[in-house]
């Protein structure tokens, strides 16, 4: 594809509007005689005469008038597109794309969707849940939510919510019939619920323990790969099954499950958003961001 010299073409489309060069030229912000110097070499390059020149007037020549046709709608798709750049560069609208795990939409953003997408009626939110640590910048994501030790790298990370903490549950049934466990070491005799990572590997259980952070490889009859199939699993007292605090604290409140090891469960650095560095944040992005860092202020550990 021919490179063609867009500022003539905008400039000789200007000369045609105005029927005069002077009154083009002060439009533009150059002098008379260097748009007329453009506007030659344009015809030149195209090797037709696209402007009548007399002393009195400029007015089109049968080419410049079928060219300035074919050219305008073109040149009105690159003003309105400017246009649409200034109206957008300030204020919060688009569709905003945002990949996490479901257990971040769940906890961080799902409660408070309703209040931001009422504060800002101009913006789209997508939420794609991908248990994959995906590429944003490849998947055209605007940000991403994850745990610190899963952020990719050359990327900016906010910190996003309170510390997180795991826990150990069982159904009070499971314990009273297998015993509870004191340390890791005796969950060997215990049927644990394992999950398997989007990589294909298992999960090891994590623990803490003097300063001291350590995992374990743990067995059980069942695997899964979705907290909702895991929790309800757990309800049922198919086995112990390490999960996020949270996500069982009402389930504790009411008797369902009880907790074990909570020694052996230290906080830990929870969620961050992340996204590509840029000079330029969209401001869709920057007052999600600041919403939700607001709104998460002060939490306390779960």
């Amino acid at each position: 594809m021919a490179a063609y010299p867009l500022p003539a073409v905008v400039a000789f489309a200007c000369v045609a509007r105005h029927g005069n060069f002077t009154r083009a030229a002060a439009e533009l912000g150059v002098s008379t005689s260097a748009l007329s110097q453009s506007v030659r070499a344009l015809e030149g390059q195209l090797g037709v005469r696209l402007l009548a020149r007399t002393t009195r007037r400029v007015g089109l020549t049968e080419h410049g008038e079928r060219f300035l046709q074919r050219v305008a709608p073109g040149l009105q798709q690159i003003d309105a597109a400017f246009a649409d750049l200034d109206f957008l560069r300030d204020r919060p609208a688009g569709t905003l794309r945002i990949n996490l795990a479901a257990v971040a939409a769940e906890q961080l953003v799902c409660p408070y969707l309703p209040e931001f997408l009422a504060r800002y009626p101009e913006v789209t939110v997508e939420l794609f849940v991908d248990r994959r640590l995906a590429d944003i910048v490849e998947g055209h994501f605007d940000a991403g939510i994850r745990l610190g030790e899963c952020l990719q790298r050359d990327m900016v990370a906010l910190p996003l919510g309170p510390l997180q903490r795991q826990t150990i549950v069982g159904t009070p049934a499971y314990l009273d019939r297998h015993g509870v466990p004191a340390t890791p070491d005796d969950l060997a005799g215990h049927a644990c619920l394992r999950w398997r990572r989007s990589d294909g590997r298992m999960q090891p259980w994590e623990f803490t323990r003097d300063g001291r952070d350590f995992e374990m490889e743990v067995d059980g009859p069942l695997v899964v790969n979705d907290t909702v199939l895991g929790l309800d699993a757990l309800r049922r007292g198919l086995g112990l099954g390490q999960v996020f605090a949270w996500q069982v604290r009402e389930d504790i409140a009411a008797g369902r499950l009880r907790s074990v090891l909570d020694d052996w469960q230290a906080p830990f650095p929870g969620w961050y958003v992340y996204y590509p560095q840029r000079e330029h944040l969209a401001p869709k992005l920057r007052v999600f961001i600041d919403f939700l860092r607001e709104r998460l202020a002060g939490a306390p550990c779960p």
